[in-house]
């Protein structure tokens, strides 16, 4: 019986829009050569790799994914369109990602289809939705890096994946607005959430823990670090008890901005820290050039008002420093803006990514999203998914004068 090698191998969907620069890595725990259903001359190379190798190749537009057809453009009645979904009503809004199963009886699917479409015109109770796949007309680079091998299987039935639709469903391409469409997020603004209580009563109990996994929490110090420079000053934006810097990272300066002091007080990382309420006080308590760089970990979604937030954080780092922003998918259910929970992962990627858009204050933008990584064994969720909580980033560097 011949025997066909399996490896771990990490796959990033490289792609540029007119608007950043994006890398889409989906981790893949056992690839088969055999079985499995590779694009291009991918599998022979891949193959050849030794552990820490890359390879990648170029394709042309619609070859990863389905190519762009027009007939996927299509017309239904806004009364086609079912808004209750998940005990949640949801309001057509232009540019927006929606389930197909809300359209069933237009898109010709199921209830239970999860599929997305996005609203791309509403005229007069007719909406129009664009079905492609929101990848269908970039070039793209899928590029493997060669994690682990696995040993052998024996060579005999089981079920082959399709890598290029593995790595591509889920969600990239829907962190980029519509061509010609101005995608609606704000309709109401500023953003609302269900506790509109105040946030230093929230907050007042510190809470020592960390809310992603380690695996997650790893990624997110791996993008710092590879963002970051020894020696520089860096304001951690609504920052808590650690900073997810890595000791790589050498002669930096830190200063905490957050609620909770005792919170701050037990961050080893900071320097220096300060008690400040951006929902009530937008203005940042800092001179003009005073950072080279400013980070936030998994707490953007609770800006209530991040279009005037974001150039403040313009303001206080010089021209040139790097603005990150890191977050996953848990939060503090109800401290959340009321759009948050009800988005589709990727196009939470792209609102973050809007606020620095419309803020008009960065240039060199960036979007990278991490999925598919194993969650350690001993994580408390581990009963709830197998998988790491995802990781999704956006950056850019502020415009020089």
């Amino acid at each position: 019986m011949q025997n066909s090698n399996r490896a771990s191998i990490e796959f990033s969907v490289n792609w540029q829009s007119k608007f950043a620069i994006h890398k889409d890595r989906y981790f893949v725990g056992k690839v088969d050569f055999w079985r499995d259903i590779f694009p291009g001359n991918m599998s022979q190379h891949i193959a050849a790799l030794h552990k820490g190798e890359c390879y990648e190749e170029s394709f042309d537009a619609g070859v990863l994914v389905p190519p762009f057809e027009q007939n996927r453009i299509m017309k239904f009645r806004d009364a086609q369109f079912e808004r209750k979904h998940g005990g949640n009503t949801l309001v057509p809004a232009l540019g927006r990602f929606c389930p197909k199963g809300l359209v069933r009886s237009a898109l010709d699917c199921s209830r239970g289809k999860f599929n997305t479409f996005r609203l791309i015109k509403m005229d007069n109770g007719v909406l129009v939705a664009d079905t492609n796949h929101p990848l269908a007309n970039y070039p793209l680079t899928l590029e493997a890096t060669y994690l682990e091998k696995l040993g052998s299987v024996e060579k005999r039935g089981g079920v082959s994946t399709d890598i290029a639709e593995m790595v591509t469903n889920g969600g990239p391409g829907m962190q980029v607005p519509y061509p010609g469409v101005a995608t609606d997020f704000y309709s109401t603004y500023p953003f609302r959430r269900k506790n509109e209580g105040d946030d230093a009563t929230f907050y007042s109990s510190p809470r020592l823990i960390n809310h992603l996994d380690d695996k997650a929490i790893d990624q997110v110090e791996s993008i710092y670090s590879r963002l970051l420079s020894s020696g520089s000053k860096i304001l951690d934006l609504m920052s808590s008890w650690v900073s997810h810097l890595r000791e790589t990272l050498k002669d930096y300066e830190t200063t905490g901005l957050g609620l909770n002091e005792e919170e701050l007080k037990a961050n080893q990382q900071l320097s220096g820290f300060v008690v400040h309420d951006l929902n009530q006080k937008p203005e940042l308590p800092f001179q003009d050039n005073e950072f080279d760089a400013v980070i936030c970990t998994a707490s953007i979604e609770y800006l209530t008002q991040p279009i005037q937030i974001i150039p403040e954080v313009a303001r206080v780092t010089k021209p040139g420093g790097v603005f990150i922003s890191t977050f996953s998918d848990r939060w503090f259910p109800g401290e959340e803006i009321l759009p948050w929970s009800d988005m589709h992962p990727f196009e939470r990627l792209g609102l973050v990514l809007d606020y620095y858009r419309q803020t008009d204050v960065f240039e060199n933008l960036y979007t990278e999203s991490v999925r598919g990584l194993p969650r350690p064994s001993y994580d408390r969720h581990i009963q709830e998914t197998v998988t790491s909580d995802p990781i999704f980033a956006v950056w850019g560097n502020v415009k020089g004068l």
